[in-house]
């Protein structure tokens, strides 16, 4: 009877870790996606550029990305896009032109990833943010770039 309590229990705290760890995750967009949201609902936008060789994308996923304070702050303050700066077959309209992947991160003047790009919600102005960063640097770099390029100081 005890092994059984015992069983039951590490289940339960197994799907209660599993479904924090699921509630926990940035929502990424299409870029025509957070374009839409943004008409809707204006907030900045956080473009994350990268290749799929990248390596340095890859920890950022793995590690900054599942970060909780990163992820709420993500949440609250930006959409989240992911863009394939290699990816010249999905196409999308943004102001009148048609883009692909590829050909919106070249112009952004992206050159390195990861790279991130973050355009204010009136859609005129964008600043980057480039290079491998844990979740503490993302933040303070995301929250210094926001407030030297917009005026904006996030919480």
């Amino acid at each position: 009877m005890k092994k059984l309590n015992l069983i039951l229990l590490l289940v339960f705290g197994l799907m209660l870790s599993l479904n924090a760890t699921a509630q926990e995750q940035i929502t990424w967009m299409k870029f025509e996606e957070a374009i839409a949201a943004n008409a809707k609902s204006p907030k900045m936008i956080l473009v994350d550029v990268y290749t799929d060789w990248c390596g340095w994308c890859k920890k950022m996923d793995k590690e900054t990305f599942v970060d909780p304070a990163v992820v709420a702050h993500l949440k609250k303050n930006f959409y989240a896009v992911k863009l394939n700066a290699e990816d010249t077959n999905r196409k999308f309209e943004f102001m009148g032109k048609t883009y692909s992947e590829a050909d919106m991160a070249a112009a952004m003047r992206v050159r390195s990833y990861p790279n991130f790009v973050i355009i204010e919600p009136g859609l005129q102005n964008i600043a980057q943010l480039p290079g491998y960063r844990p979740a503490t640097d993302f933040l303070a770099g995301l929250n210094d770039l926001v407030k030297k390029a917009f005026g904006v100081k996030q919480p």
